[in-house]
């Protein structure tokens, strides 16, 4: 039997001082409050009895370090899968603001001529495709119990409006998708059709979160 269940789980906040868009950068951990958001949402399973089999990551190090906690409670080892990654983005180093700036910089415009697809970084379209391809892999990785991937939140927004059926391109400002919040999915009973079905949304850090300096990457 694969798994009973896919827990898409959000980094916690990262250390950015300069409140920059980090995107794939390197050097961007978690801040304190960031590993004690994680620490939340792993002990929030675990002391709910869910029964984790496998923990895999993106390689960044805010979700390898995101993932931690969980490898720590359930006595795993974190995997590494790259399809989890955060998307590229022209805009990676620059503060808030980016795009307005663009409208000014003629050398810029072909970043925001699409908004839709983006034209500033990896395509909607690739970012879904790829997360759930991750997903399904996850899916057939254990005989039973649950999977846990540790990604961003823009990937997991995607897997969300692919599964919604809503379109891809969407307003930034109004993911659900917190610091440290999970995402459950199962598979639909027509396995066939490689289908997966979203059946919960959790957010173990909220109380964590008024004191958020970082929301994470646009």
């Amino acid at each position: 039997m694969p798994a009973t269940k896919i827990h898409l789980v959000r980094h916690g906040e990262v250390h950015n001082p300069d409140r920059v868009l980090y995107g794939r950068l390197p050097g961007f951990g978690l801040s304190e409050l960031g590993t004690r958001m994680a620490q939340a949402s792993a002990t929030a399973w675990k002391d709910a009895g869910i029964d984790v089999r496998a923990i895999v990551a993106s390689p960044l190090q805010r979700t390898q370090e995101s993932a931690a906690p969980w490898a720590a409670a359930y006595g795993l080892d974190v995997r590494i899968d790259e399809r989890l990654i955060e998307p590229t983005n022209r805009y990676e180093g620059q503060p808030p603001g980016f795009t307005k700036r663009s409208v000014r910089r003629p050398s810029e415009w072909p970043w925001i001529a699409n908004p839709w697809r983006p034209s500033w970084g990896e395509a909607y379209e690739s970012i879904a495709n790829r997360m759930l391809a991750a997903v399904s892999t996850a899916w057939e990785s254990v005989d039973e119990g649950d999977v846990v991937l540790v990604s961003h939140q823009l990937p997991i927004w995607m897997v969300h409006r692919r599964l919604a059926g809503e379109p891809l391109w969407h307003d930034p400002r109004k993911r659900r998708c917190d610091l440290s919040s999970i995402t459950t999915l199962v598979r639909t009973p027509d396995r066939s059709a490689g289908r997966f079905t979203e059946v919960g949304y959790a957010d173990p850090a909220a109380e964590l979160r008024a004191s958020a300096i970082d929301e994470g990457a646009v």
